[in-house]
């Protein structure tokens, strides 16, 4: 089990520690906002009433103990930054930021936070993939041109191998993993000599640019 604290508890806040504390995990969530604060109280370890951007006010919830740290403080960018000051001087090691523009996750970068999350704008590309007539079913962006994709195998692929596919070397994509939707079943890692079937979809990470060359074959 694993400690997390929550630093703002708007809609994705307040999410991620219900989704957490799901899970088994000790959650702390801290917001300024009495009301948003009781609406998450079931659902978390600790709930608290409290500025995020002090040191004090996080040692007082126990956020120095904490593994990881998740700031989602809406639009306020000059608190989101001085929490994951703050949280810094605590020692807590990883911090994942959620960020509004560029220039905000820029900045966060700078602190050198384990990850700035833009959810809307990853919200985003993901529906324009899915509604986009190119075969894909699940889209990921992980960071920089780097994505995962769950696409349906194209028909010039059914019935050949991985093997003879070449994907590697031939398109610079890999392979993570073969969905059977006709059983639900995952094959990690697929088996390079099995021929595809039509019923097929296949995990493929890479770039943007490759993914959107075999999509748009």
């Amino acid at each position: 089990m694993k400690r997390f604290v929550i630093v703002g508890l708007g809609n994705f806040g307040s999410s991620v520690a219900e989704a957490l504390y799901g899970e088994g995990h000790d959650v702390i969530a801290l917001d300024t906002d009495e009301r948003a604060v009781d609406r998450i109280a079931p659902h978390c370890s600790r709930a608290a009433v409290g500025d995020g951007r002090q040191v004090e006010t996080l040692e007082r919830v126990g956020a120095a103990d904490a593994d990881t740290a998740v700031i989602s403080t809406g639009d306020d960018v000059t608190a989101s930054l001085l929490a994951t000051l703050a949280l810094r001087d605590l020692g807590v090691p990883d911090i994942y930021v959620k960020v509004i523009s560029h220039d905000h996750a820029r900045i966060a970068s700078r602190l050198d936070v384990t990850e700035a999350i833009f959810p809307e704008r990853e919200s985003a590309f993901n529906l324009a993939s899915r509604i986009s007539d190119r075969g894909v079913v699940n889209y990921v962006h992980l960071s920089g041109a780097l994505s995962i994709q769950e696409m349906v195998v194209p028909d010039t692929w059914v019935g050949e191998t991985l093997r003879d596919l070449q994907l590697r070397p031939e398109h610079d994509l890999s392979v993570v993993a073969i969905h059977d939707t006709t059983t639900d079943a995952i094959t990690v890692p697929p088996d390079p000599d099995t021929p595809l079937q039509r019923t097929d979809t296949l995990i493929v990470a890479g770039s943007d640019e490759a993914l959107d060359a075999v999509t748009e074959e």
